[in-house]
């Protein structure tokens, strides 16, 4: 049971502390501690680790990118089987098919399809990890003309309770191949490839931006949530609102790529170029040539690598005003010069019957607290997410992306999708091997020390028979 290609680290071990703080990106670290690490370097070793865990009794956790803001995958107590070492890619360009691991990253995925004349619509952020990205519905680079890109799995390679190694497509286990379409960190299997659809390259990508004072903010952020309904699914527009360099308030800024095809052509950029208020703009660009290298220098710039993140949001369809009124205290209130606030504009997309994937709407509203000192944690958590409290009369759910059920729980499918997830779940995994979403009780965040502390309360009292994070409240 112990005889691993890869490495199996137990808690105290030479290397267990330096992969539990590597499996996390975000430089706030997570307070729990796993049982064991398996660094696993095969198939064969996700098997034997689930093999091994449940002969021991140890509950099963999983980290591919190990982009999760919370760290999802770990957890105190239990095995946790890291995914990092699967990498490899491989790509039928006739077929436009592709095959790739669970720690495969979205810029060399599509540095390698680029090189094919090929594309996937995989996460804006250059470091996330295809495998957590997938599970969790996918919302990547041009995901509403494509779709979330887990609606590209085609089959995948699973690791069952059992220790069974599965190939998995929609005749052969329709029920998993459902779940893995967007139930994000409460799969109970892990997936050690995705067989994915893929598509041609675009003609182009033209990128523009405008950014705007910030007595303009709430016109502009108007503006675009009732436009968007009117713009080319090839479109990806979005706006957030933050400090720009050299500016004393914040600043709403408007980015749009239109990614152009035969069928959609830079003309996509109208409705945005009429737009009311660019005379206002205190800068612009249009219609920049761009890359996909390109758009993941910006948000990499973004969001880069060695600071503490939070980060948090709601999916809405209520009536802009509405919206920009339920959340004033986070778009007044920034909690240091790097956090912003995204406006992200979906636009909706239909459901599939072979996908759990459900909870979506019209706008993504989500926090991103962004600092460096420790100091500062509890101020910025409390940002994040107990603002978010208040929008409840506006807000339709989470996506699985952000989500941090731990702090602020919240459902990321719909009910009848979530009731049919924990039925699979127990004839999956009857005796409850593989973890599921974090809860509050796990969480050890500043702000759950901070709540611990506070006095029995109405609210507290609710907050602690809050349901599964699946569920709707």
């Amino acid at each position: 049971m112990t005889d691993f290609d890869g490495v199996l680290l137990t808690r105290g071990s030479r290397g267990y502390e330096a992969a539990r703080l590597g499996a996390v990106w975000n430089e706030r670290k997570p307070d729990r501690h796993p049982e064991a690490i398996l660094l696993a370097a095969s198939d064969r070793d996700v098997q034997r680790g689930v093999r091994h865990a449940a002969v021991r009794g140890l509950r099963v956790s999983v980290r591919s990118g190990g982009h999760s803001w919370i760290g999802s995958g770990i957890r105190d107590g239990g095995l946790l089987i890291d995914l990092s070492a699967l990498d490899e890619v491989t790509i039928d360009t006739a077929q436009r098919r592709a095959t790739v691991r669970p720690a495969v990253q979205g810029t060399r995925f599509n540095a390698l399809l680029a090189a094919e004349g090929l594309v996937f619509p995989s996460g804006h952020c250059p470091s996330v990890g295809v495998g957590g990205f997938l599970i969790g519905g996918g919302y990547g680079w041009n995901s509403r003309a494509l779709g979330p890109a887990c609606f590209s799995v085609e089959a995948v390679d699973a690791v069952l309770a059992d220790g069974s190694l599965v190939h998995a497509t929609d005749e052969s286990h329709p029920d998993l191949m459902w779940a893995v379409r967007g139930s994000g960190p409460g799969f109970f299997a892990i997936v050690t490839r995705f067989h994915l659809r893929v598509y041609p390259a675009y003609d182009e990508i033209l990128r523009s931006f405008y950014v705007f004072p910030e007595e303009l903010r709430d016109e502009v952020l108007a503006w675009t949530y009732d436009t968007v309904p009117e713009v080319s699914d090839a479109l990806e527009m979005s706006a957030k609102v933050a400090f720009s360099p050299g500016a004393g308030r914040p600043t709403t800024m408007i980015t749009a790529a239109a990614f152009c095809t035969p069928g959609t052509g830079p003309e996509m950029l109208d409705p945005l170029e009429r737009a009311p208020f660019l005379q206002h703009a205190l800068r612009k660009a249009e219609r920049v040539p761009s890359t996909l290298d390109d758009l993941y220098a910006l948000s990499d710039a973004l969001t880069p690598k060695g600071n503490r993140y939070a980060v948090d949001g709601i999916w809405t369809d209520a009536p802009a005003r509405e919206v920009l009124d339920a959340g004033r205290p986070l778009l007044e209130e920034l909690p240091t010069r790097e956090s912003f606030l995204l406006w992200m504009l979906w636009g909706g997309q239909p459901t599939r019957e072979n996908a759990c994937w459900s909870t979506q709407a019209r706008l993504y509203f989500s926090p991103n607290a962004v600092w460096q000192d420790p100091a500062d944690d509890l101020r910025t958590e409390l940002w994040a997410h107990e603002a978010l409290r208040a929008m409840a009369p506006v807000a339709r759910g989470t996506q699985f992306a952000d989500a941090n059920p731990a702090d602020r729980p919240d459902h990321g499918l719909e009910p009848a999708q979530a009731a049919r997830l924990e039925r699979l779940r127990r004839r999956y995994d009857p005796e409850g091997l593989f973890r599921t979403y974090l809860s509050p009780a796990e969480s050890t965040t500043a702000l759950a020390l901070h709540r611990h502390h506070l006095p029995i309360s109405v609210d507290r009292d609710r907050e602690i028979g809050l349901p599964d994070p699946l569920t709707p409240s």
